[in-house]
């Protein structure tokens, strides 16, 4: 695996910073080199927050990078704040289920895709994994660390709740495998427009 940089964005309190950290540790269990670093608006709850997440076979050089390899943006905001992460190299993804004007979305990127999570979640599963799909949609695009990975990092991050709740474990596991599933047939379908 080459360096892969993602930039994943939302409004405080959408997990943003939980599914680096997720993700992170998935990638530091595979033996991969992984750097996450959070960035928090103003607001913790409110404002949008980032993180900065890097993935590599190899040690990663710099800390903090100008363009991603991919931009994820959960909410209006995040799309704004992120368009300047994105490149011409850069797929941008985005949660459709929530208006976004065109000169809000980036002027350069490979792809935009809109994904959306927050529907989805509130139909078809509950809205409080909705940054569990969120989570299995960067798996599904990237490939930077493998699926079982991933849930035996969700495993240790929210054991303790699941062992309250084992209905939680079902509902995570599934959510993270339709992000995945989501993300993989829109790059299939070509659901994306190209900028």
């Amino acid at each position: 695996m080459s360096l892969t940089r993602i930039a994943l964005a939302g409004e405080g309190g959408q997990g943003v910073q939980s599914i680096a950290e997720i993700l992170a540790e998935a990638a530091y269990n595979q033996d991969q080199q992984a750097l996450y670093i959070p960035n928090f608006g103003l607001e913790q709850r409110g404002g949008v927050s980032i993180a900065f997440i890097q993935f590599s076979d190899i040690r990663i050089g710099a800390p903090k990078f100008h363009k991603a390899d991919v931009v994820v943006a959960l909410s209006e905001r995040a799309v704004s704040r992120t368009a300047i992460y994105s490149g011409p190299d850069t797929l941008f993804v985005y949660d459709n289920g929530f208006h976004v004007s065109e000169q809000d979305l980036p002027r350069e990127a490979k792809r935009i895709i809109g994904i959306p999570a927050i529907q989805t979640a509130n139909q078809e599963l509950h809205p409080r994994v909705f940054n569990i799909i969120i989570m299995g949609a960067v798996i599904g695009l990237t490939k930077v660390v493998s699926f079982d990975a991933a849930k035996d990092a969700l495993e240790s991050k929210l054991g303790y709740k699941f062992e309250k709740n084992p209905e939680l474990r079902e509902l995570n596991f599934k959510a993270l495998e339709l992000g995945k599933h989501m993300a993989e047939k829109a790059l299939q379908e070509g659901g994306a427009e190209n900028v």
